[in-house]
């Protein structure tokens, strides 16, 4: 019962007296249980948790507060028992190297598993595909004005829940500053899901012969975002594409599978309809960058031409694709597959159990992006 109901009571009691106390709290109780309070949001009710953060933070008091991370070390960012939930990351990083977005790998470990269930470039987890900063804000991912990066994707652990970098670069780091805020409950509930984001690329992708090529209506050799076993729901992607050839690299179709390997049961009609675009996102001399909420593609260069550059997002906010057994989201690279280009991309889901069954993750050369043309 709140402050100002137990004064309006109290009120009460002294003109009525206390004979009408008792019939008054019950009518009170009543009222409140049968209510609707659905006008006030959640945040503006007791909450169940402790707010807690873990940082880079200087633990003498000075103002050091990041870590220098030295060339081939790793860097414990978040180390947590649960029950609990990570609610936001914010990282920036001073780096010697220009290509630090590609060379630092972050991983997550959820109940003190041996593998991660995060694992990916720095810069292909917060949608930064292509190795460069760019600004934009979603839903969930953003990078902000001196190059401060954000997750806000929930991820929640029973046992423990662990977050690490390793500099894979060939110079030190000279810098890292870290936020990760997070929350303690008592329990998570029965149904709470893991997070899981992972990398793949085709750099480049293997084309069918010529422009007629054979059609592919069963998505056997589209590019893989992400596959997974276990029962959960997929949340979107991250793309960045850059390009081997001139012309349209989006006319491939976006491919799902759902406990069934062997055909997708989601198709789409296109490559920037997938991303919730149009039109080639305005063509060649069109291309307008866009970022919303649940879809955008921030970063358009040198549209359709050779050495093209797109980053692209697409979140399934509104309607998590939900799977029981398997899924596998993939999408066509150019129609039926006949394009070349370089695709690097970050997947992100929930499930049951942590699944840590990841591909190897590529080589920290071979995940620079270049143009890579046959001439």
């Amino acid at each position: 019962m709140g402050e100002g109901r137990r004064g309006f009571l109290g009120g009460l009691l002294g003109t009525l007296g206390v004979a009408a106390a008792a019939p008054a709290a019950s009518r009170a109780q009543a009222a409140s249980r049968d209510a609707d309070f659905s006008f006030l949001p959640r945040h503006a009710r007791v909450q169940s948790y402790q707010s807690l953060k873990q940082s880079s933070h200087d633990p003498t008091g000075g103002n050091r507060d990041a870590w220098p991370i030295a060339v081939g070390q790793t860097q414990e960012l978040f180390n947590s028992a649960g029950p609990g939930v990570i609610t936001h990351i914010w990282f920036t990083i001073a780096a010697r190297s220009g290509n630090h977005l590609k060379e630092l790998v972050l991983r997550a470990y959820w109940d003190g598993n041996a593998k991660p269930s995060i694992e990916a470039p720095i810069g292909d987890f917060f949608g930064l595909n292509l190795n460069s900063y760019f600004i934009y804000e979603s839903a969930y991912l953003a990078c902000s004005p001196g190059r401060s990066l954000n997750c806000y994707f929930p991820m929640p652990f029973r046992k423990s829940g662990r977050l690490i970098v390793t500099n894979e670069s060939k110079a030190d780091v000279g810098a890292f500053y870290s936020n990760i805020d997070y929350l303690t409950v008592p329990a998570l509930p029965a149904d709470a899901l893991y997070f899981h984001a992972q990398y793949r690329q085709a750099a480049p992708c293997t084309p069918t012969t010529g422009e007629a090529g054979p059609l592919n209506p069963d998505g056997k050799l589209n590019y893989v975002y992400a596959e997974s076993r276990g029962r959960g729901h997929l949340m979107g992607v991250t793309l960045g594409v850059l390009q081997n050839a001139d012309g349209w690299w989006g006319e491939g179709d976006d491919m799902i599978f759902v406990d069934d390997e062997s055909k997708p049961i989601i198709i789409g009609t296109g490559s920037e309809d997938y991303f919730l675009g149009s039109w080639d996102f305005g063509g060649r001399d069109g291309a307008v960058p866009f970022a919303h909420r649940q879809y955008g593609a921030p970063l358009i260069v040198n549209a359709e031409r050779t050495g093209g550059r797109y980053c692209c997002y697409r979140f399934h906010g509104d309607n998590p694709v939900t799977f029981s057994r398997y899924m596998k989201h993939t999408m066509e690279h150019g129609h039926a597959n006949n394009r070349g280009d370089n695709f690097f991309s970050c997947c992100y889901w929930y499930q049951a159990e942590p699944y840590t069954d990841f591909p190897e993750l590529p080589p920290v050369d071979a995940r620079i992006p270049h143009v890579r043309t046959s001439s």
